[in-house]
């Protein structure tokens, strides 16, 4: 049940705000003056105010810019009888969500107050999954390979410079887009990932530029790609070594030029987009054998960052163990394994082809199969090696 706080230094609008709110089954407060509104806004935890301009003690705009500085601000809806429109433009650059006149009119007051509480759930909501996504796109460990790439990233990422990407499979390529991207400038507007190698060589033009309503047999209905997605944004190429040169040709023009072309069409599109890439080939080797484009690899190159395979920061391994029993734990709803010190130090023994992917399916096996505190006689057991 959402909490709603009336201030007004009149007890008839209190009553009339109350009963209606009541009605619509609002837990209600009520304040007699702004100075009260204001104290009760500091002990109690509110998703609304209504909140008269003109009172006694404090007035509502100077309650409005303090309640702005609690940890849990509340949304308020400003009423007076004594409206203006310079008043409703100074409460809405304060933070006010809406301005209504005395007395209010009913439907107004009641969609007002429900599209309020439905913004403030709404922010309420992304904190939390920027909180959980936070967590998630957690970057773990401190060996000195993977410092060497998070300075990195604290360096480049409020730029607008491309990176590339480069490192084995299931080192967490894509990690480091994602941390780029939300440590930029950008951050607020989309992260739109592309798989290249997952898209078959016909079809990457089509879902990087989009396509025009019958540019091609399957084209039904006007498309907008990846590229256009992702205005204002990040684009994160992955696999960009197994992108056709038909294909390379376009993404060179659109990071010349910042204009693309829907397949099927000549009209130029403005695009403003961050481009990232990764790789997990060689790609000198490519443009020696002509498989990759040598003045794209040099668009895409601005900054270079080499992620190290887990071999290389086997000293990373307890840590990445304990995020991953945590993880798997809070996804199962279940308790939090404990391992052994003898089980780790049997882990960080093992070469790890697949990189971080793969332990993290191993600690998964671990979880499900081993026993409560995984022991060295479960990773025997378990554990591929």
């Amino acid at each position: 049940m959402s909490k709603i706080l009336i201030i007004d230094d009149e007890k008839v609008i209190r009553a009339t705000l109350r009963e209606i709110l009541e009605y619509e089954k609002f837990d209600v407060t009520e304040a007699q003056d702004g100075a009260e509104g204001l104290s009760k806004l500091t002990e109690e935890d509110f998703d609304l105010v209504l909140c008269d301009v003109k009172m006694p003690k404090m007035d509502g705009i100077e309650v409005l810019e303090k309640a702005k500085a609690l940890v849990k601000s509340p949304q308020f809806i400003m009423i007076s009888a004594h409206g203006s429109i310079e008043t409703a433009v100074e409460a809405t650059k304060k933070g006010a969500f809406d301005f209504i006149p005395k007395p209010p009119d009913l439907n107004r007051l009641l969609l007002t107050v429900r599209n309020a509480l439905e913004k403030k759930n709404l922010i309420t909501e992304t904190k939390v999954l920027k909180k959980k996504l936070s967590k998630k796109l957690d970057m773990v460990g401190d060996s000195p390979a993977i410092k060497h790439v998070k300075e990195t990233i604290e360096k480049v990422a409020p730029t607008d410079a491309r990176v590339l990407i480069t490192g084995p499979n299931g080192t967490g390529k894509e990690l480091v887009a994602h941390w780029v991207h939300a440590k930029s400038n950008r951050s607020s507007n989309p992260f739109v990932a592309v798989n290249c190698a997952a898209i078959p060589s016909e079809l990457i033009e089509s879902e990087l530029f989009g396509h025009e309503k019958g540019a091609f047999t399957s084209a039904h209905k006007q498309r907008q790609g990846k590229f256009e997605q992702a205005q204002g944004g990040t684009l994160f190429l992955d696999e960009i070594g197994d992108m056709s040169l038909s294909a390379q040709s376009k993404v060179l023009r659109a990071l010349q030029e910042n204009l693309i072309n829907r397949v099927g069409s000549d009209k130029n599109i403005k695009v403003d987009v961050r481009v990232l890439a990764a790789t997990n080939k060689d790609l000198k080797s490519e443009i020696k054998e002509n498989n990759f484009r040598e003045d794209l690899y040099h668009r895409l190159s601005v900054i270079l960052i080499q992620v190290p395979a887990l071999k290389e920061r086997k000293e990373d391994i307890p840590l990445l163990v304990d995020k991953f029993l945590e993880d798997i734990a809070a996804e199962n709803g279940s308790p939090k394994k404990t391992i052994s010190t003898a089980a780790i130090k049997k882990l960080q023994e093992f070469p790890w082809t697949g990189n971080i992917r793969e332990l993290r399916n191993v600690i998964e096996r671990l979880v499900i199969l081993g026993e409560p505190e995984i022991s060295i006689e479960d990773i025997k057991k378990y554990a591929d090696y």
